[in-house]
């Protein structure tokens, strides 16, 4: 969620906002594309149409190959991305024993103050 929120400079936020717009308008749209190929290339086979039924599955089985190969091609892409912001990226919280022969007010000057953790943190 914190790469969604801010996933590295400008022009890759504007990339995955844009993949992301895409992939929400064109899903339903290829998705209707297809039933309505197949429904037509069905109609076209009860008319004898063979031609015209061959022709609309080729363009059902083109449609959604290249609908795939962008989705794929664009998911691989951001994960990449989300792979090189979480090496660059990592939140390191260091736990330290607390230390019952260090008086309290060294503890302060030595740092080691009492940690509030969050959720979101992973202890190491």
């Amino acid at each position: 969620l914190q790469w969604l929120r801010n996933p590295g400079p400008q022009h890759e936020r504007r990339t995955l906002f844009g993949d992301m717009v895409c992939f929400l308008f064109i899903t339903p749209l290829a998705t209707i594309s297809g039933w309505l190929c197949l429904r037509g290339a069905v109609d076209h086979l009860h008319f004898s149409s063979r031609l015209e039924a061959v022709g609309l599955i080729a363009l059902t089985v083109a449609l959604f190959t290249i609908y795939l190969f962008w989705t794929l091609v664009s998911f691989r892409y951001h994960c990449r991305l989300y792979n090189e912001w979480r090496q660059t990226n990592q939140r390191v919280i260091l736990l330290t024993p607390k230390s019952a022969h260090i008086p309290h007010n060294q503890q302060s000057l030595l740092g080691l103050q009492p940690l509030k953790r969050n959720s979101k943190e992973t202890i190491v």
